[in-house]
């Protein structure tokens, strides 16, 4: 197990710049901010009765912490559709966004066609240059976000988070479905700024929550628990434990998990050696779910399973939010240090897809 106070470990293992772009998220989502006031928007997408996203892995997690964080402001729901079919629901009251980071995405393209015979609202978010949905979205003049990823040197989309969670919030409010306040945003973005000084890797570990974290974590299966409007955030740290890391990893949402995941902790045995919960917690959960969470532990306790803790403390949801976003981006950068693997390369996912094309 490698020290994670020692420079050298990272020249060694992050040969494209991983923790750069993890330090950018508050300058990709600046970048955002700045390039909002060109994005535009037709005032009719402002009556969809529903909003349904199709993206894939790093493309459509942006929008499950929008929609969870925000789900008391925005004005439709919201409904991740990952895949090749369009559902009965996508008609011409629907807002229906094509989310590719890097715009070649097979199963986002090809719904195109069908949802555009439906008469759905369409707009897409997507990487800038040469790509199919770029192409498309000049083609067919298809309001949305184009961005170049100035602040994202490694490429990899999950690092890119500050480009679509930030350019959905845009989005869904240049259609009228959100108000998003400059203000609040701009105050977001400061406070990331600060925090992330606290956790890269020049922060020794005594002081650094995320490579303390990482060390308890460490060749066990993390078992995320959160709730409400954190339950996007849950989806992220999976990914990023599975792909930043190369560890297994899972969630389970609060209450839900009361009534089923408890009674699951007694086998197999070796529960007590491999897994770890991770509770993700806040003042602003609900009372009940609170109190929920201080028993679960208890139960995941009685069982011998160890659990750890992560407390977060910003004044709004959204702030926890994107806190618990960069953190999580730390944590998983630094679970990946202590495998030994190199953080950006994701070897079974590309030869997956290039056995598909084949």
């Amino acid at each position: 197990m490698h020290n994670l106070d020692d420079q050298k470990v990272y020249k060694k293992l992050d040969l494209s710049q991983v923790a750069k772009s993890i330090e950018s998220l508050a300058a990709q989502m600046r970048q955002v901010l700045d390039q909002a006031a060109s994005i535009k928007v037709p005032d009719d997408y402002g009556r969809a009765r529903q909003v349904v996203v199709n993206g894939m892995g790093g493309s459509n997690i942006g929008v499950s912490l929008v929609s969870a964080a925000l789900s008391d402001k925005i004005k439709a729901p919201i409904t991740v559709i990952s895949g090749y079919q369009v559902p009965a629901m996508v008609d011409k009251h629907t807002l229906y966004l094509l989310s590719s980071y890097s715009g070649n995405t097979e199963e986002v393209l090809s719904v195109y066609a069908e949802v555009k015979k439906r008469g759905a609202k369409i707009m897409a978010i997507s990487m800038a240059g040469d790509n199919q949905l770029a192409r498309l979205m000049l083609k067919d003049n298809i309001p949305g976000y184009s961005f170049v990823p100035e602040h994202n040197p490694c490429g990899q989309p999950r690092l890119g988070l500050g480009y679509s969670v930030l350019g959905v919030a845009v989005l869904l409010s240049k259609a009228g479905l959100l108000e998003l306040k400059e203000k609040e945003v701009e105050g977001l973005i400061a406070n990331l700024e600060l925090s992330d000084l606290k956790l890269r890797p020049a922060e020794p570990t005594n002081i650094n929550q995320a490579k303390q974290l990482a060390f308890k974590c460490y060749g066990k299966i993390p078992i995320i628990v959160g709730a409400e409007f954190l339950s996007g955030n849950l989806t992220i740290l999976r990914n990023q434990f599975n792909e930043t890391s190369k560890n297994f990893a899972s969630f389970l949402a609060l209450p839900d998990l009361n009534h089923y995941a408890l009674e699951s902790l007694a086998n197999p045995k070796s529960n007590k050696d491999n897994l770890i919960f991770f509770f993700i917690d806040s003042a602003l959960y609900h009372p009940r779910v609170q109190k929920r969470s201080a028993l679960t532990k208890q139960v995941v306790k009685k069982n011998g399973i160890k659990y750890i803790e992560h407390k977060l403390t910003g004044a709004t949801k959204l702030e926890q939010a994107f806190s618990m976003l960069q953190f999580g981006g730390w944590l998983t950068y630094y679970s990946a240090m202590l495998n030994n693997v190199n953080p950006v390369k994701i070897p079974w996912v590309d030869w997956f897809k290039k056995e598909l094309r084949s």
